[in-house]
């Protein structure tokens, strides 16, 4: 058995930087850790086996650095999709980085052998 068998959804912010990146690492945070995902223990399978395809939405996807992304995962095998989504909302005041928003979903899956 194989393909998608969890999504989990999350929601960044970079309040003052304005930094995508940021906000990307925040929204991968919340959809981990308000998350238990036990799929590799449920199935009998290492926790390294498991295949996470990482979906961000945000203003500005060419200001994502992925490579930050990939170490906030503790385990599995990443892949990363950028694109438009997300949220940026100016300051009132008009000066400084506008509020990034940004969100993230989580596709896991596990190769598991038919018995």
């Amino acid at each position: 058995m194989s393909g998608p068998m969890i999504v989990e959804f999350g929601l960044g912010t970079s309040l003052r930087r304005g930094s995508y990146t940021e906000a990307a690492a925040r929204a991968v945070r919340a959809a981990l850790w308000r998350n238990s995902i036990n799929l590799a223990e449920y199935l009998g399978v290492s926790k390294e086996d498991m295949r996470i395809e990482v979906h961000i939405g945000c203003a500005q996807p060419d200001l994502v650095d992925t490579s930050v992304l990939a170490e906030v995962f503790p385990y599995g095998e990443t892949s990363f999709v950028v694109g438009h989504g997300g949220l940026d909302v100016v300051r009132p005041e008009g000066v400084g980085h506008p509020t990034v928003m940004a969100q993230a979903a989580l596709v896991v899956s596990v190769e598991v052998a038919h018995a």
